[in-house]
């Protein structure tokens, strides 16, 4: 940063210790949550589909918009995934009853069982993430980042944290 404000005065480059320690930070979190998922043989987007179907309650069945905005998925990646999990045999795809032209992605006796055993493995690797910060501080963080991912993605409400 001090380099950023010694050679270029000119731009206002306060953003760059935010940003560039998110993109940084990334990584991290993704390598450790693919170290935990691994004994698993889960990815973490992979799991990020289970988990999410497991926790939105039986059936464990969501639609596929519903996963992608909850995900923050692209139509075209979460469609190429889905077929990857019901080829594994964790998730069934079927027509939707309250919508003819719907269809609902469902978890099977096969994924849930596989997104339980994974949810503790994932869930230590996050606090093994957050291990300098009191419960306090995980708070006002989750709070701050949450009003930047909102107030930078209008769709976002804020809401199901």
């Amino acid at each position: 940063m001090a380099q950023w404000r010694a050679e270029r005065p000119d731009i206002d480059s306060d953003g760059k210790g935010v940003v560039g320690r998110l993109l940084c930070l990334e990584d991290v979190v993704l390598q450790a949550a693919n170290r935990a998922l691994a004994p698993h043989g889960l990815k973490y987007v992979e799991y990020a589909v289970l988990a999410t179907l497991r926790v939105s309650g039986a059936p464990y069945r969501m639609a596929p918009s519903q996963l992608q905005a909850t995900l923050l998925f692209t139509s075209g990646g979460l469609s190429n995934l889905l077929k990857r999990l019901e080829l594994a045999g964790w998730v069934r795809r079927s027509a939707d009853p309250s919508d003819g032209r719907g269809v609902l992605v469902g978890l099977t006796a096969q994924g849930r069982r596989l997104a339980d055993a994974a949810m503790p493995d994932h869930a230590a690797a996050e606090r093994a993430l957050l291990q300098m910060f009191d419960a306090r501080e995980c708070e006002q963080l989750a709070g701050l980042l949450s009003r930047m991912m909102v107030g930078n993605r209008p769709g976002l409400s804020g809401q199901g944290d």
